[in-house]
């Protein structure tokens, strides 16, 4: 048997199997919570990214088919990014967090992040990991993998890709447990908007990833001029 025939029969197993979804789902769950209780070390975003690779593989797709393919225009991609992106992270830090505080009685923790204040080493290597682990690799998987893979198991329509945004938004704030509530909730309505752009720009991936990238490089450069609220 050819590797070719072998995709074939793959492919053919995989297509519309709502079972194979849901445990090929709670793989990529397990694998994020493995992240979060210290299993899997500094990020589980490469694991998921490889295991999402091969089930793909398997499939007979890959990620173009899940958004990741040239937008019909760049220049519009990259200003729609950068100004949701700018605008999103002020928003986020003066309006919704303060307003999510009131009813948790917290600030979302980002502690962790101190020892970047005044750090020009430590700001490069944020800015490098926001943009590849963070802003690239999260999209990928929780947009573009995650979203279709919930959309595989309820439905590919309408209400199905409600759902799946809803879903995979509040696993994308979970995975952000170590911010505490408010954090929790501050990063569930961050996936809620990216996911809607996602789904808004006929499931692109370019637009979320360049929202993501330029919304943390905001608040890291406001982290490293000591301008951070709550730091």
């Amino acid at each position: 048997m050819t590797v070719r025939d072998f995709r074939k029969r793959t492919s053919a197993i995989f297509l519309g199997s709502r079972l194979l979804a849901a445990v090929e789902l709670l793989i990529a769950i397990l694998i994020l919570v493995g992240g979060l209780v210290g299993v899997i070390p500094l990020s589980s975003t490469p694991f998921v990214l490889l295991f999402g690779w091969l089930m793909l593989w398997l499939r007979g797709v890959g990620w173009r088919d899940l958004g990741l393919r040239r937008p019909t225009s760049w220049r519009s991609t990259l200003l729609l990014g950068v100004a949701i992106g700018i605008g999103y992270q002020y928003l986020s830090l003066y309006v919704l967090e303060p307003l999510i505080a009131r009813m948790t009685g917290d600030l979302p923790n980002v502690s962790q992040f101190a020892p970047l204040i005044g750090n020009t080493f430590f700001l490069f290597l944020s800015l490098v990991l926001s943009w590849t682990l963070a802003a690239f690799g999260e999209e990928l998987v929780f947009r573009g993998y995650l979203m279709n893979r919930v959309a595989d198991l309820v439905g590919s329509n309408r209400v199905g890709w409600v759902i799946s945004l809803i879903v995979v938004s509040i696993l994308f704030g979970v995975v952000h447990l170590y911010q505490g509530t408010s954090g929790i909730i501050a990063i569930t309505l961050t996936g809620l908007m990216l996911g809607g752009l996602y789904l808004a720009t006929g499931r692109n991936l370019w637009v979320p990833i360049i929202v993501h990238g330029v919304n943390d490089t905001v608040g890291f450069v406001l982290i490293f001029l000591g301008k951070y609220p709550g730091l």
